[in-house]
């Protein structure tokens, strides 16, 4: 109905940052907002209708693809990418009130989170515990409970400024001052966004027969179009040991003529290939396609081949009404 509110839901809870990506859609402030305790949760949440999108962590400038996000979507009921958020990260180190740097043996949080402060951590506190935390924000709101396990959290400074009983005891312990974590809103599968010049193409091909080439074959399609890949991951199946299939980002969208056939020779060498769409990239970079790859040459060189079929056509049509000779 029109004027109806979206529903989104996002890895919670409030404050992560992926609530802060999720912020950044346009109708995210009056949207219903629904947080998941993991990526699985949320993404569960889209499949099941109960939300018309997921917001969800896949990249980071420093640790590299979220592998929960990366399985979650490869796999299940299929799910789009609609559009993609980049988000800069820093961190701080909050613990309760009257908690000194010194007393800290087990910190808390998220894995990604603690692979970009590790460094700092090494220095500051090389003998503090690694706790896992499913978010950020989680962990930073586990030292409010009475059975807290663990003595500090890193989190985001927006979660330590909007919650009393956090007492921040080092701001900006990132390694990586230019840390960035790009996000995915996730729909049901729906009509593509429209072309903008500067798109992303995202893919799951699995590998067909572990023999080699079988990978150079996989990228060919790619390469021999001109389709230049940004990402590209492999992640086990999980069905046994050395399946594997391949996360992959392509510059371009689905409707260019060359994305269009990399796409259909991929089918052709693994059937099992997962679409996962094709969207605007969050730097609006425009993709350079060189003359040879424009919709304009593929279309040029399939009217050449239909004139080819074409003559050959009505060559035969005209040889089979001749008169035969002595």
């Amino acid at each position: 109905m029109p004027g109806t509110s979206r529903t989104y839901t996002f890895l919670g809870p409030a404050g992560t940052f992926t609530e802060a990506a999720l912020l950044q859609v346009p109708d995210a402030l009056q949207a219903v907002r629904i947080p998941a305790s993991n990526v699985n949760a949320a993404l569960g949440e889209v499949r099941d209708g109960a939300a018309d999108a997921a917001m969800v962590p896949i990249e980071n400038s420093v640790e590299g693809g979220v592998t929960a996000t990366l399985d979650a979507i490869a796999a299940g009921q299929e799910l789009r990418i609609i559009r993609e958020v980049l988000v800069p990260i820093s961190f701080v180190l909050v613990a309760r009130p009257g908690v000194r740097v010194e007393d800290v043996r087990r910190v808390s949080t998220h894995g990604h989170a603690w692979a970009q402060c590790r460094l700092w951590m090494d220095q500051n506190m090389p003998h503090a515990e690694y706790v896992p935390g499913s978010s950020t924000a989680a962990a930073a709101l586990g030292l409010l409970e009475e059975d807290c396990h663990y003595d500090a959290a890193i989190c985001a400074p927006l979660v330590a400024s909007t919650h009393e009983g956090l007492s921040v005891l080092a701001e900006d312990i990132g390694d990586n001052p230019a840390a960035v974590t790009r996000f995915i809103l996730v729909s049901r599968p729906a009509a593509l966004p429209p072309r903008t010049g500067a798109d992303k193409t995202t893919v799951v091909v699995p590998l067909p027969e572990d023999r080699p080439g079988a990978l150079m074959e996989i990228l060919d399609q790619f390469a021999s179009r001109g389709v230049n890949l940004s990402r590209i991951e492999s992640r086990p199946t999980g069905q046994y040991l050395g399946h594997y299939f391949f996360s992959i980002d392509a510059d371009g969208h689905a409707g260019e003529a060359r994305v269009a056939d990399a796409l259909a020779g991929l089918h052709r060498i693994s059937p099992g290939t997962r679409f996962l769409g094709s969207y605007a990239r969050a730097d609006k970079q425009e993709t350079p396609v060189p003359a040879h790859t424009s919709d304009a040459a593929f279309a040029a060189a399939q009217s050449w081949v239909e004139s080819i079929l074409a003559a050959e056509s009505f060559a035969g049509e005209s040889g089979s009404g001749a008169s035969p000779t002595a």
